[in-house]
């Protein structure tokens, strides 16, 4: 079954590299992990973070999924640039005003940001594509925030915003009916 991930995830890349974007202008990274060794150091990265995160058993949760995927398609942003539509979803009248007065933060596990929202819906249309794609294929995914955080800080993607789509081939989706330890 590794080298059928293997072929998805490459198809699931292919997906997502075509999706439609604002303006037309793809500034998307997008990166197929197909080794067993990366994809635990994801994971690990994952676990080593979740006493320090607010969300601990969400980013465990997570992490269990990702030691059992056979690979991960990461999307993420090149660069913080504006579609130029001055539409004013991020707050600012236009994006001149956006790109003068934005002050560009980072998170530990995180990303940075603000950025345009037209470019993070060309996040979720890239993601939304190779999901599709994947399921069109007979094969569980799952859309993921944490992983690209997790692969982010790793240097597995250097994007300023990434998330992920692991895949796994087995009798019953090990991403649906998802554990999530109860904290008290």
């Amino acid at each position: 079954m590794k080298a059928i991930s293997e072929m998805v995830a490459g198809l699931m890349a292919a997906a997502a590299r075509t999706a439609p974007k604002a303006g037309g202008k793809d500034f998307m990274e997008i990166v197929a992990i197909t080794k067993d060794e990366d994809l635990k150091r994801i994971a690990e990265a994952m676990k080593d973070y979740a006493p320090k995160s607010t969300n601990e058993a969400f980013w465990l949760r997570d992490a269990s999924n990702i030691e059992h995927s056979e690979a991960l398609v990461l999307v993420g942003l090149s660069k913080a640039v504006t579609a130029g539509y001055d539409c004013g979803g991020c707050g600012y009248q236009s994006c001149a005003e956006f790109n003068k007065g934005k002050e560009m933060k980072s998170k530990d596990m995180g990303y940075t940001g603000p950025h345009c929202i037209m470019r993070m819906m060309d996040i979720g249309v890239a993601l939304s594509s190779a999901a599709k794609t994947a399921s069109l294929m007979n094969v569980d995914n799952r859309v993921q925030q944490r992983v690209g955080a997790a692969a982010k800080a790793l240097g597995l993607i250097t994007a300023e915003v990434a998330m992920g789509i692991p895949i796994s081939i087995t009798g019953k989706s090990i991403y649906f009916d998802r554990q999530t330890p109860i904290k008290h």
